[in-house]
């Protein structure tokens, strides 16, 4: 029993029912206690107020009487009102305390005690007082029965009309005559406050008892209950069911909370499954990871250890640290564990061993130690990691960057190791003194800008970023010699920065070779342009030949030469000797050797200069020639002179097809055509060379550009036009190719990338 009250005690619905209880009765018993206040002054003042007024009502029904002096007057009406219930007594004292006139006629004629109660209220004080108030003139005393009397005493002042009478004697001075004392029971009153107190009392306790049931079943229906499926709930949360939801069926507050345990609980649910998986991965983790984790206590044994561990020393129940990995009988000379439990902090080191096979081995470590709660340390981690295998690549390692280090020293070709933001020589091979005749030593730090010349090396700069082969670069060597070379650019990675790896060709006597082979095919060329040239220069002769042997015969019959003849005579020599002067300086200067010098050319201004070699002798030959150039093409990069040889060598071979098809044979009109025609694209220029000869079977076409295949007879050409036409073509950046589409004959089509604002210079940087 007393284990039930102590644990009613301690319920919420205990404490709540009992804090609302004890609140309504505070409340109700502070109300009844007012209220019935309140009723019993209510009721003590009408009763006094209606005594007083019978007071007041007695003193006006005898001042007639008194007037008179009537006494038998004033006595009835004493005995009169003396005959109502509630009236006690009725008393007219004189100012001696006498009673001269009372309802209880033995009373009359008897003197009371001056200082009695009712007379002490006036009297109290000498001389008596005179004027008092309501409230001052009342008594409430007992009777001899019991219940309470009231009494109220009021003076009998001394009239005018009582001083002046001749049947009175008060003299005028004196105001107070007597005093009228009324005595009524408050039995029947004090039943009436008992009665109400005792309503009010019973009218408390059952509200109280009311509104407490009340109270109490709403806190049992809507607070217990939830209270009593939320504490079920958290159990079962506390126990790891984790329910999803607890079904109060309420949407106030106590709904709100069950919605929110609920969501803790699909919370903690989903929290705990999170938990599990990391645990379980923290656990695979630890037993897979691969290397080896040890737990060690203060004397080295082993707590725990992961799989690896496990696998690879195979450690028995109790074993210590030094045994399993050692085979040692005590602990290592310089542990590192030891070393973690005397100053608490992490340490790491390397060591070398034997594994149980005998193999040597070699680990990484590191330790750190395990604290409790307090912060103590009870065990310490060690983490080992073989890198027996890193050790390996390491020996293996050194002889690779040795031998590669000798590979890169004997390259045959000068390789640069550059800074990819200043272009400073961080490294070179040993190549770099056979071609430039420097030292390693001697050029390590040094720009590689300054192989260049001082105009060319702001080019450069930009072209090494931006480029990855820079074709016959012009350089110096230390000797200040000039060399060609071929650049290839690599970004790479250096230890700690970012470079360029630019490894150069020396192409110097490639390129005089190419020279010698270019102007051995100038000379070739020449030689088979030479009829043309005869046919060329025959015509300003034959002009010049007419015109002297005009004048000749004209001086031997000393007949004189008009004028309107000699003047137009004169112009047409001096206008041929012109033109073969300019045939003959156009085919010196096309006989120069020359160096590749790249500049902006018009590609109809070189098909122009290529043409009028070999206008007179296609004139000849019936050979038609048609112009279609699109006007305001932009301009190409090019070298001049050589490629107005690829021209030559293109009109050559056009001349020589359609010589071939027709050999021997009637042609019709404009059958022998060689169209020269150029346009734009709007990113290249293209030129095109077709003729109506006997074309190029499709199996040679492949191979046209090959060096010395031709498809000429024997002793008529050398091979090596189209081939080294091929090669001009390529080092002004354009392509040439055989036109296969071609309905008859053969078309070439050359093409060029067009110069932009910033190629205007005269002299490019690639040379």
């Amino acid at each position: 029993m007393v284990s039930s009250v102590f644990k009613l005690r301690h319920r919420l619905v205990f404490r709540l029912i009992l804090a609302v209880g004890f609140t309504l009765l505070v409340c109700i018993a502070t109300w009844a206690y007012f209220n019935i206040d309140y009723q019993e002054s209510k009721l003590t003042e009408n009763i006094v107020v209606g005594t007083d007024r019978l007071t007041t009502t007695i003193k006006l029904g005898t001042h007639y009487a008194m007037m008179l002096n009537s006494r038998d007057d004033i006595n009835q009406i004493i005995t009169n009102i003396g005959k109502l219930k509630e009236i006690q007594n009725i008393r007219i004292y004189n100012k001696h305390g006498q009673i001269k006139y009372s309802n209880h006629r033995a009373e009359v004629d008897t003197t009371t005690n001056i200082k009695a109660e009712a007379c002490d209220i006036c009297h109290r004080t000498e001389p008596p007082l005179v004027e008092l108030g309501l409230q001052e003139r009342i008594r409430l005393f007992d009777s001899d029965q019991g219940y309470r009397l009231l009494g109220i005493i009021s003076p009998i002042f001394n009239e005018p009309g009582c001083a002046t009478d001749a049947c009175h004697v008060h003299p005028e001075g004196k105001k107070v005559l007597g005093a009228l004392d009324v005595v009524v029971s408050l039995q029947a009153t004090d039943r009436e406050i008992l009665l109400a107190k005792k309503g009010m009392v019973g009218l408390a306790g059952f509200a109280f008892l009311l509104i407490s049931s009340i109270v109490g079943i709403l806190v049992l229906r809507f607070v217990n209950r939830p209270v009593q499926q939320l504490i079920e709930g958290t159990r079962q949360i506390a126990r790891g069911a984790y329910p999803e939801k607890i079904p109060i069926g309420r949407k106030d507050e106590m709904g709100q909370l069950a919605t929110a345990i609920g969501a803790m609980s699909r919370e903690i649910t989903q929290k705990q499954a999170e938990l599990n998986e990391q645990r379980n991965e923290y656990q695979n983790l630890f037993e897979h990871v691969p290397c080896l984790i040890t737990v060690q206590d203060r004397t080295f044994k082993l707590l725990r250890y992961n799989q690896e561990f496990a696998e690879r020393f195979g450690p028995g129940p109790g074993d210590h640290c030094y045994q399993a990995y050692k085979g040692r009988s005590e602990k290592c000379p310089n542990c590192q564990v030891a070393l973690t439990f005397e100053d608490g902090l992490p340490h790491q080191g390397e060591e070398a061993g034997l594994n149980k096979d005998g193999s040597e081995a070699h680990w990484i470590f590191r330790t750190s130690p395990i604290r409790n709660a307090r912060g103590d340390i009870v065990a310490a981690l060690e983490m080992s990691l073989d890198i027996t295998a890193r050790k390996l690549l390491e020996v293996q390692l050194g002889k690779s960057e040795r031998k590669y280090h000798e590979i890169f020293n004997h390259i045959p070709n000068p390789v640069f190791v550059l800074d990819s933001g200043t272009l400073e020589i961080i490294d070179c091979n040993e190549s770099v003194k056979t071609v430039y005749g420097y030292d390693k030593d001697e050029i390590i730090g040094r720009s590689f800008l300054e192989f260049f010349t001082e105009d060319e090396k702001a080019g450069y700069a930009e072209q090494l970023h931006k480029a990855d082969v820079l074709n016959q670069v012009r350089q110096r060597s230390k000797a200040g010699s000039q060399l060609f070379v071929n650049v290839r650019v690599s970004p790479s990675e250096y230890p700690g920065r970012q470079v360029l790896l630019v490894t150069t060709s020396d192409i110097t006597k490639r390129l005089e070779a190419e020279r010698k082979l270019i102007q051995a095919s100038k000379m070739a060329t020449l030689g088979e342009m030479a009829t043309g040239v005869a046919h060329e220069l025959n015509q300003p002769m034959s002009v010049i030949k007419t015109a002297s042997s005009f004048f000749i015969k004209k001086l031997e019959r000393n007949e004189p030469v008009q004028d309107d003849i000699l003047h137009p005579m004169l112009k047409k020599i001096d206008s041929n000797v012109d033109r073969a002067t300019r045939i003959i300086e156009h085919m010196r200067q096309f006989a120069r050797k020359s160096d590749l010098r790249l500049e902006k050319v018009k590609l109809d201004e070189i098909l122009g200069k290529a043409f009028e070699i070999f206008s007179q002798q296609l004139r000849l030959r019936g050979i038609e020639v048609v112009w279609d150039l699109q006007p305001d093409i932009p301009g190409v990069l090019a070298d001049p002179g050589r490629l107005e040889q690829v021209f030559i060598n293109l009109l050559l071979n056009a001349r020589d097809a359609i010589d071939e098809k027709w050999e021997g044979r009637d042609a019709a009109p404009g059958s022998k055509t060689i169209t020269l025609r150029t346009r734009y694209d709007g990113h290249q220029v293209i030129c095109e060379v077709r003729d109506t000869g006997k074309g190029i079977p499709p199996v040679l076409a492949e191979k046209i550009f090959e060096p010395f295949f031709t498809t000429k007879e024997v002793g008529k050409g050398t091979g090596l036009g189209l081939s080294i036409s091929y090669g001009i073509i390529q080092e002004c950046g354009g392509t040439i190719r055989l036109h296969r589409d071609s309905a008859r004959g053969a078309c070439f089509v050359l093409e060029f990338p067009a110069t932009g604002q910033q190629h205007e210079t005269a002299d490019s940087h690639r040379r």
